[in-house]
């Protein structure tokens, strides 16, 4: 009886936890979006956005969403760091990854990015947010643009993925995306594997 009541208790009371990586290229404003989910989310608030310096190895954010523990990890997106993404794959529950869609220039470079990602095995079935950030600048490109682009059309089954057009700076589109991504990772294969062994 004891057991079923401590049970009962844990799953009234105790918060998931998800681990979620933010990659993309520099300059993308993926900092930008953990100091606004900081904000948003977070106990403090986050860095001046006018503050905020380009990403050399990783921020950290823990923050409460939806009943859920999300500790979000930004790793530097220059060249010389994206080695280091792949150190990370293993422990994470989701992806974000962000593009600048207002610097149509580096799509095939963010492409490259996203489709090396995607051929690691240890993201097999991993949930990934696609965030086309800076759509509130006018050279910024529509959402089918970037999609081709990125040729999310070709990205495997088994990853449960979104594409959406949002403004760091602004949070437009933000909180729908991130809420979006949580579900997903509470009811990915991966995370509730993980959960069993516990």
């Amino acid at each position: 009886m004891f057991s079923l009541l401590m049970g009962f208790w844990n799953y009234l009371f105790s918060k998931a936890e998800v681990h979620i990586l933010i990659i993309g290229l520099d300059y993308a404003g993926k900092t930008t979006l953990l100091e606004q989910l900081k904000s948003r989310f977070g106990k403090k608030p986050g860095i001046p956005l006018d503050k905020i310096p380009p990403t050399v190895g990783l921020n950290i954010a823990k923050v409460d969403i939806k009943r859920t523990n999300v500790i979000f990890w930004d790793l530097g997106g220059q060249e010389r760091l994206r080695a280091i993404w792949s150190k990370y794959y293993s422990e994470s529950h989701g992806i974000v990854f962000v593009l600048d869609a207002a610097d149509e220039d580096r799509f095939a470079e963010a492409k490259v990015a996203l489709d090396t990602m995607l051929a690691n095995a240890e993201l097999e079935g991993i949930p990934i947010l696609i965030l086309s950030n800076k759509t509130d600048l006018a050279k910024a490109k529509d959402l089918p643009t970037v999609s081709e682009a990125l040729g999310v059309g070709a990205i495997p089954r088994s990853h449960e993925t979104l594409v959406q057009a949002i403004s760091a700076l602004s949070m437009t589109g933000v909180e729908d995306a991130v809420n979006w991504l949580i579900e997903a990772v509470k009811n990915s294969d991966r995370f509730l594997v993980k959960q069993s062994r516990g």
